[in-house]
Parts: structure tokens; sequence; C-alpha cells
């Protein structure tokens, strides 16, 4: 099951903790590899470790790229389909923060979440769409967040971001549906990453409180449901949003 033998991933926010971990789920079921994210020595780190598992047939690429930047964005989709041949299945799992209450947050604060979080997410798809739709073959997977649907006090800029990725997710699904391409979401919880770490123990045993699980997420988690959504089984699933969040909020 989930075999994505001879499949061409781009994954970006790879250097990050979920990102990680996706690419880290997908390359062990047979894809070849294309990480991207800001931080070129998690990167190329990640890629030795992925090769030393020696999965038959599959190549590691790294690429990193500012997704604030148009121009650095529509060239890492023709860096990403020249070094593997093509995508065929693309993951925008990078994202940044910039919280404050809005009578403090910044124009640059909003600006800058929104360009990361989801302008670049809409320039990625808009660049991998055609071949996609050429090849009629595409999976999509955008990493959104569970306040895109719930909101979240300090994080208006954050949560529209994600909000808006849910839309504009069922659209394009909507779009692309019949030409074999799917696009949907998966909407993370608490997940323990460098983000989470940073919290008190107060802070953490009040949140967990409120999660039935008990717990918050691992970024394993997250790739799981990324994978289930790219792979053969899911074909069948597009324009969804799959929430992991043990509970938190069952929308």
């Amino acid at each position: 099951m989930f075999d994505l033998t001879d499949r061409c991933a781009l994954v970006t926010g790879a250097s990050g903790g979920i990102g990680e971990a996706i690419s880290r789920k997908l390359y062990a079921r047979g894809a070849t590899m294309t990480l991207s994210g800001t931080r070129q020595r998690r990167l190329e780190s990640l890629s030795v470790a992925l090769r030393k598992t020696h999965v038959p047939g599959t190549h590691v690429f790294v690429l990193p790229c500012n997704l604030s930047e148009a121009e650095s964005v529509e060239r890492l989709v023709a860096e990403a389909e020249s070094a593997m041949g093509r995508v065929d299945i693309l993951v925008n799992s990078a994202g940044v923060t910039r919280d404050s209450l809005i009578l403090r947050m910044k124009d640059d604060d909003w600006t800058r979440v929104m360009d990361v979080n989801l302008t670049a997410a809409f320039r990625l798809s808009r660049a991998v769409i055609r071949g996609m739709i050429k090849r009629r073959f595409g999976r999509m997977v955008h990493i959104t967040s569970i306040v895109g649907v719930t909101g979240n006090p300090g994080q208006v800029n954050y949560a529209a971001a994600k909000a808006g990725m849910i839309g504009m997710t069922k659209s394009l699904a909507a779009e692309v549906a019949a030409r074999n391409i799917t696009v949907n979401c998966v909407a993370p919880g608490f997940i323990t990453t460098a983000m989470t770490d940073t919290l008190s123990e107060v802070q953490r045993n009040k949140l967990i409180s409120g999660i039935p699980a008990g717990r918050f997420g691992v970024p394993e988690d997250i790739a799981a449901a990324t994978l289930f959504l790219v792979s053969p089984e899911a074909g069948y699933i597009t324009g969804q949003t799959l929430h992991i969040n043990g509970g938190m909020a069952m929308v």
C-alpha cells in the first residue's frame, strides 16, 4: 500500500520538523525527492540521511528557496522539474508566524505571513499544474492549520493565510479533478516541533488539557496523513481538509 515508486515529489519547508518528516515518509515509499527550504545545512543533512537508507530507484535533490520572492518560487519549480524530470507530487509545508494582537501588528507582519504561507503556495501550485495537466496526473497537499478554521487570538495574519489555503485548495481541486489531479489539505493541531518547544510547562499542560487525546501530536502524524493523500489509494479524495489534532477541534 501507499507505493510511490517512480513518483517525483517537491516538498517545501523540508528543513522544518513537519516538512522533514513528510520527506522521510515519501522517500521511504519510493519517491524521488526535491527538498526545499531556507536552511541549506539542514536540507543537506536530511539529504545525506535519506540516501543512507538506500531506497532502490530513488534520488534526492536539494534546492533552497526564499518563498517570499516570486522569482525564486518560479525558479524552484523549473529547477525541480529539470532535476527530477517532472513534479508529480507537490507538498506545501513551508510556513512562518509573526504573531501579535491586531492593534500591534505591523503591515510587514501581515505581508510576510501571507507571502510565505499563502501566496507562495499559489505560485507553486500554478507553476506545477501545467505539467500535471499534460501528464493527466498530480497530487498536491497543502499543510494548513486548525486555526484556519477556528481562528486564534494573536494570529489574525496566520489564520487568514491558512483559511485562504483551504479555500484555494477547494477551488483548484474543482478545476483539475477531471485530469486525475487531486488537491487536499492537512490541518495540524498542536504538533511537537521547535515552535512548541518554546512553551512553558504551564502553557503545555493548559493546552493539553483541551485535547481529548491527552497529548500533542508528532510530525510523523502529519507525514502519515500526507502520504495517504498523495498515494494511489487516495485517488478519489480531493478538495478535502484532513484535521489531525487529537480531537481538539472536531470540525
